[in-house]
């Protein structure tokens, strides 16, 4: 099991296979459909630094933050997946969440040096890892709100890194 810890560098992207299982800790942030177009859409209008926000490096879980834990939401959902990219592009170096991915994702992955993990289904073992979280943006969202949290061995296995995922018969 390797450890990785945020927030994350070209060298650690680079270090990784398709398969391996990693630790990740340091600080992550938690989005999913109903936040992270509105995310995109600050970064790309020059609003990110505004509310305290520098995806450098950073880690994106496509989840809800919830008083029951936090859990996987499907990464292959319209607003999720299309966010992938520029968020990429704009400095997160990891996505976790559940689910295939398009070859179109995983191309853009691979072009800003991003990688996509997957969390099997385990809330209260995710939540066990969590010590800190805070609203970052939206807090009118709720739980769908787009948070950050300070986790410590957050388990997560990578799934597309390199051009290669491990979805693919190849892989």
């Amino acid at each position: 099991m390797k450890r990785i810890t945020t927030p994350i560098t070209d060298e650690m992207v680079n270090s990784l296979e398709v398969g391996d299982m990693v630790y990740v800790s340091g600080y992550i942030f938690c989005g999913r459909d109903a936040v992270l177009p509105k995310i995109v859409k600050d970064m790309e209008e020059g609003k990110l630094a505004d509310k305290g926000i520098d995806l450098t490096g950073g880690v994106v879980f496509h989840t809800a933050v919830s008083p029951a834990g936090t859990g996987p939401t499907s990464s292959n959902k319209l607003e999720i997946e299309a966010s992938i990219a520029p968020l990429s592009k704009g400095g997160i170096k990891m996505h976790l969440g559940k689910g295939q991915l398009k070859p179109e994702t995983i191309a853009a992955l691979n072009e800003y040096n991003s990688l996509y993990a997957v969390i099997p289904p385990v809330t209260a073992l995710l939540e066990s890892k969590v010590s800190s979280r805070e609203v970052m943006a939206y807090p009118e969202e709720g739980m769908e709100a787009f948070h950050r949290l300070y986790v410590t061995d957050f388990p997560c296995v990578i799934a597309a890194v390199r051009g290669k995922s491990i979805y693919d018969k190849e892989a």
